[in-house]
């Protein structure tokens, strides 16, 4: 399939970067631009859509490196698929310890969050640079 080396580039570029702006630069911009208070709320309000986006880019992208490359395909799909739980399960946790005080709870649950997207930005990359090679 011509196109799909790269239509998996682009979508690829756009998982990776999308997710090191919002993860690197919106939201450390946030705290810094807002009140705490008025940059807690926008936040909680915009980690819903930002986890769609990485869920869909990254099926996307998944979907189309299949017909060039196995392993990158592979790995973007467990972003794909991994995000799910973090979006449904994780982050619902972490705004419940955040409104019930839970200091402690927080603190793993923000963590694991910030791991979580850690890794995808790494694997995203990892993938990018497989399929630009």
């Amino acid at each position: 399939m011509p196109l799909a080396q790269p239509c998996s580039l682009l979508l690829t570029a756009a998982l990776f970067g999308g997710m090191l702006l919002f993860a690197g630069g919106f939201a450390a911009f946030l705290f810094t631009a807002l009140p705490m208070d008025q940059a807690r709320a926008l936040i909680r309000r915009a980690f819903p859509p930002f986890y769609l986006f990485v869920i869909v880019a990254a099926g996307l992208a998944a979907g189309a490196a299949a017909w060039v490359d196995a392993a990158a395909a592979g790995v973007l799909l467990a972003v794909a698929l991994s995000t799910l739980p973090t979006r449904q399960w994780l982050m619902p946790a972490i705004n419940r310890a955040t409104d019930g005080g839970q200091r402690a709870r927080f603190a793993r649950l923000h963590g694991l969050s910030v791991g979580i997207t850690l890794l995808h930005i790494a694997a995203a990359g990892w993938a990018l640079v497989r399929l630009a090679g």
